[in-house]
């Protein structure tokens, strides 16, 4: 489980791209990830992925946040018991599964927060799992959700700006590789 941010400078960890996996967000999914992220804004969120996986993309179907995470404004910590009271209802939904999870990044003293892998997040990341960064910063002009040329989505909703990069490690030694995300943006949400 990634999401545990916290100590020292954020000195980003050196990420590969690679076109060849795609993450396809719900609306839902995507809705939950903005609502999670809002919610304790200036201390990060946690939450699992729920969907599925191909080949060559993951489907990102639902993403609930973990309530029972200790959240900091540097990083968020979840035990690994809090998880088995959910293992028996997840169960029951067989064509879901957890395939990974979602943190946030958000500012810190003069720096803004931005969706790359800290250290700290990379050393928590499991091989053939998708993880989700959701930078939210202070809204300081209003911009339409866009896909973004490094496979990231970025807008603004409220008084926040959202930039969403996705994540994923092929083998145990890899550094952590760069997925395109394609999300259909729900309608108005532009206007």
């Amino acid at each position: 489980m990634s999401g545990n941010d916290s100590k020292g400078t954020r000195t980003q960890g050196k990420v590969k791209s690679i076109r060849s996996m795609k993450v396809f967000l719900s609306e839902d999914a995507f809705m939950d990830l903005l609502l999670s992220s809002a919610e304790v804004f200036k201390k990060e969120s946690l939450g699992y992925l729920l969907g599925y996986r191909l080949e060559d993309r993951f489907i990102i179907e639902h993403a609930f946040s973990l309530q029972t995470a200790r959240r900091k404004r540097r990083g968020v910590i979840f035990h690994h018991r809090d998880h088995k009271k959910i293992e028996p209802i997840l169960a029951k939904f067989e064509k879901l599964q957890i395939v990974g999870d979602f943190h946030s990044h958000t500012p810190y003293g003069e720096e803004k927060g931005i969706p790359v892998p800290s250290p700290e997040d990379m050393e928590g990341m499991e091989t053939e799992n998708l993880y989700l960064i959701v930078a939210i910063n202070d809204l300081l002009h209003s911009r339409t959700w866009k896909e973004n040329r490094d496979g990231s989505i970025s807008g603004s909703v409220g008084d926040f700006f959202f930039k969403i990069s996705a994540y994923f490690c092929p083998d145990v030694k890899s550094v952590p590789l760069r997925a395109r995300i394609y999300c259909p943006f729900p309608p108005g949400l532009n206007d």
